[in-house]
C-alpha cells in the first residue's frame, strides 16, 4: 500500500533545481561532493523497471525518466546489493517496502553495526542508526540501509582505526540535523573509514552520514561532465527534473 507520505512526494509540481556538486580537497583525499535540497529537489530511490528488472545503470534509470518528459540531473549507488542486484537491507521504494530492516550483526561491512538507514519524506531527508530508525519507525516515502554508519550523533563510529590499512574509493550520504539538506560524497582516491567518517563529520559538519559502497562506488553528475560506468548496481538515487 502506498504511504501518504509517498503520495504527497510523487504529487510535487517544482520547476528544476540544479544538484551542486564540487571537488574539494580534505586532508590529502580528493573528493567529489554533491548537496540536494529535498525541499526543492525530487530526490529519488531506483531499483525495479516497470517490467520488474533492475536499472542497474543510471543510463537506464535517465531513459525511464525521459519517456515521462524527465531527466536524471544527479544519480549514485545507494547501499549494498546480492548478486541479483536485491537490496542486502532495508529498501522502500514509493511507500512500498521491498525488504525488511536488518537489524542484527553479521558479515562484512553492512553487519558493522551499528548501520544506517536514510529515509526521505516530504521535504527532508535523515540518515538514522538502524534501532533508532525502528524505535522512531518514520514514515519514508523512500528509504535504504546501508553500514557502516561513518558518523551517530557527531561521533565516528567506534569500530574506525586513524592508523587502518583497508583503503578503498568509497561513497555515503549525510545528513543535516533539521533534515533540509542531504549530502552525497564520493572519494576520488582511495581512503579508510576513517578519512571518510572524519570528512563529514569534521569538513562538512554533519551529525550524522551512512556509508554506501566501496569498490564500485559510481557518481552521475552531468554538470561535472561525470558518468561513472561499471558493474551493474543495485539501489540507485537521484535527483528528477522535468524536461528532456
Amino acid at each position: 500500500m502506498l504511504r501518504a507520505a509517498a503520495l504527497v512526494l510523487l504529487s510535487w509540481a517544482l520547476p528544476a533545481w540544479a544538484v551542486t556538486c564540487e571537488d574539494v580537497q580534505y586532508q590529502g583525499n580528493s573528493y567529489t561532493i554533491c548537496t540536494v535540497d529535498p525541499a526543492k529537489e525530487q530526490l529519488r530511490l531506483f531499483l525495479y523497471n516497470k517490467e520488474g528488472a533492475p536499472y542497474g545503470q543510471f543510463s537506464a534509470v535517465d531513459s525511464a525518466l525521459k519517456s515521462d518528459g524527465e531527466k536524471l540531473s544527479f544519480g549514485m549507488n545507494a547501499g549494498m546489493y546480492h548478486d541479483d542486484r536485491a537490496p542486502v537491507g532495508h529498501y522502500v521504494e514509493n511507500g512500498k517496502e521491498i525488504m525488511r530492516v536488518i537489524a542484527n550483526p553479521g558479515p562484512g561491512n553492512f553487519g558493522l553495526l551499528p548501520n544506517g538507514i536514510l529515509c526521505l519524506r516530504s521535504g527532508r531527508a535523515d540518515v538514522f542508526e538502524t534501532l533508532d530508525y525502528v524505535d522512531q519507525s518514520p514514515d519514508c516515502a523512500f528509504a535504504t540501509q546501508s553500514g557502516p554508519m561513518l558518523v551517530i550523533d557527531g561521533a565516528l563510529h567506534p569500530r574506525f582505526l586513524p592508523d587502518s590499512t583497508s583503503r578503498f574509493i568509497r561513497n555515503g550520504v549525510g545528513t543535516t540535523k533539521d533534515g533540509s539538506k542531504a549530502v552525497f560524497a564520493i572519494s576520488n582516491n582511495s581512503v579508510t573509514f576513517h578519512d571518510f567518517g572524519s570528512m563529514f563529520r569534521d569538513h562538512l559538519g554533519l551529525p550524522n552520514a551512512l556509508f554506501f559502497d566501496g569498490n564500485i562506488s559510481r557518481l552521475y553528475a552531468p554538470d561535472l561532465n561525470r558518468d561513472d560506468f561499471g558493474f551493474a548496481l543495485g539501489p540507485i538515487i537521484g535527483t528528477v527534473e522535468t524536461g528532456n
